[in-house]
């Protein structure tokens, strides 16, 4: 599917971007990947480890809509990941959040359409779904946007839809690092933030895979949720330091005991597939089917019951500490 496409990646910097990068190179032979991000020093130490011919480097920020535009000429699909992600700097800065999660969604989607992008996935996060914080806001604010995109698109042939997950396996500003960096400056405990605390599990290689499927999948307008396991947050710290005390110092401003991926509310507009989850848009597009029992690949899911919410806590999926510690390992490699 992307052979001799172009493909462009906001935040692609970042530990998604580098993963998708690395997977397109060894599974595709794409005409152009495009990295679009703001920080040149991330983008230099990139280009050490990604420099194929086909790799095109743009210093630009998604708040900038006409650089945007330049960058997307000639592109046929694009990953939105750019995105300001750390609760409490979001919650001390919400108006920065919003001007890059919120303004920078509405400019990506005027640039795809304003240059024929074919489609467009946009990442979003558990944190969207009946969101207590100013990031998770923002990100539903995205979320709705690129949904409701396609009810706009007029003649242009462009597809949006968005992928959601929740924490990411090791990836940066994850609890992973957080927790090893206590066990390597020889903390003598591993502080934990609420002893009830869940949280859902995915490896940074099953999100790249996840969304490069949905490209495959997708009509537009869908939100893909992934069926992963959860983990205990007290277990996590048990796989990774067994010998080390637990001492609870408190959640962080906006932070939730528990994630949800398919909240209560949707229940109407949300269909299991076999290894995913579809949350259908609540609005009616005008131009073609809302049939959305059936995809793009002729996979067909069935609707939930009334009520059913996709969460960390009543997940029927758990690992245990032993099954933490393996599953870490393989996301690391």
């Amino acid at each position: 599917m992307f052979d001799n496409k172009s493909i462009l990646i906001t935040g692609g910097t970042g530990s998604f971007g580098k993963k998708y990068v690395g997977t397109l190179l060894k599974h595709y032979k794409p005409k152009k990947i495009i990295i679009y991000s703001r920080d040149e020093l991330k983008q230099f130490e990139m280009q050490q480890e990604y420099d194929a011919p086909c790799m095109r480097y743009f210093i630009g920020d998604v708040r900038d809509k006409e650089r945007l535009r330049k960058a997307m000429r000639g592109v046929d699909f694009v990953i939105h990941a750019a995105a300001l992600k750390q609760v409490p700097a979001a919650e001390y800065n919400p108006m920065e959040c919003i001007k890059t999660n919120i303004n920078g969604a509405e400019n990506v989607i005027d640039a795809a359409l304003d240059n024929d992008v074919e489609k467009v996935i946009a990442l979003s996060t558990d944190k969207a779904a009946s969101p207590i914080n100013l990031y998770g806001a923002t990100k539903l604010a995205s979320d709705k946007l690129f949904v409701a995109a396609n009810n706009i698109s007029g003649g242009h042939k462009t597809l949006f839809s968005v992928v959601r997950y929740g924490n990411v396996v090791c990836s940066r500003g994850s609890v992973v690092p957080v927790f090893q960096k206590f066990i390597d400056q020889g903390y003598d405990h591993i502080p934990i933030t609420h002893e009830e605390m869940t949280r859902f599990w995915i490896s940074l290689q099953q999100g790249v895979d996840f969304v490069l499927k949905n490209f495959e999948r997708m009509q537009g307008g869908e939100i893909f949720v992934p069926k992963i396991p959860s983990i205990k947050i007290t277990d996590l710290a048990t796989a990774m330091a067994p010998n080390l005390e637990q001492k609870v110092v408190g959640i962080r401003p906006g932070e939730k005991i528990h994630e949800v991926m398919c909240p209560a509310e949707l229940s109407l507009d949300t269909y299991e597939y076999d290894d995913h989850f579809v949350i259908a848009p609540g609005i009616k597009f005008f131009s073609r089917s809302n049939d959305f029992t059936i995809n793009a690949l002729g996979e067909r899911g069935s609707a939930v019951e009334y009520g059913f919410e996709y969460n960390s806590f009543n997940n029927e999926h758990y690992l245990t500490p032993e099954e933490i510690t393996e599953f870490n390992k393989k996301a690391m490699l």
